[in-house]
């Protein structure tokens, strides 16, 4: 399946919502540190997420550190600073979908350095809003990469994929 990447998260519930859809669309999370919050078993049990057992998860000390030991021309980052939407790059299992803070988004010099061309767009299309939390983005471009790639069938994910489609106006339906 897909890896889910979190640049420095710094709200916990949208860190939650991506770790849930990552357990039922059998995707791995990776996180970035410096995380703003604790995810010590303690806090992971206090704040009631079930699932974080389930969960397949790595913690990276640093980007830089992510960075060296990933497939970085199968990373995909998504930003606002690109005309690119989502749904016209070719994803292939194993690629890794990287959202930045939702405070700072992806370093610049991150996204300058490693592969202009895979820049994703994630406010949706047509309408130009950002309104969205990250774990809502998250949701849509890996919804989307999964149905692209017909995997849906190779998961619990619950998603009529003909339901997905570009409608005429290039809005995500």
């Amino acid at each position: 399946m897909f890896n889910v990447v979190l640049f420095n998260p710094q709200i916990p519930p949208n860190t939650g919502n991506i770790g849930r859809l990552c357990v039922n669309a059998g995707a791995k999370l990776h996180i970035v540190k410096p995380i703003g919050f604790d995810i010590s078993e303690k806090a992971v049990k206090r704040a009631g997420l079930d699932y974080w057992d389930k969960l397949d998860l790595t913690i990276w000390e640093s980007t830089e550190e992510f960075l060296k030991n990933v497939d970085t021309s199968r990373c995909f980052f998504a930003t606002t600073k690109t005309k690119t939407p989502y749904f016209q790059k070719e994803f292939k299992k194993g690629d890794y979908l990287i959202f930045g803070s939702e405070t700072k988004g992806i370093d610049e010099n991150i996204l300058n350095k490693y592969l202009k061309e895979n820049k994703l767009k994630y406010h949706l299309l047509g309408r130009g809003y950002t309104w969205l939390d990250m774990g809502a983005y998250d949701n849509l471009i890996e919804a989307g990469a999964i149905c692209q790639r017909n995997m849906f069938y190779e998961t619990k994910f619950a998603i009529k994929c003909k339901d997905y489609v570009q409608g005429s106006d290039g809005v995500m339906l």
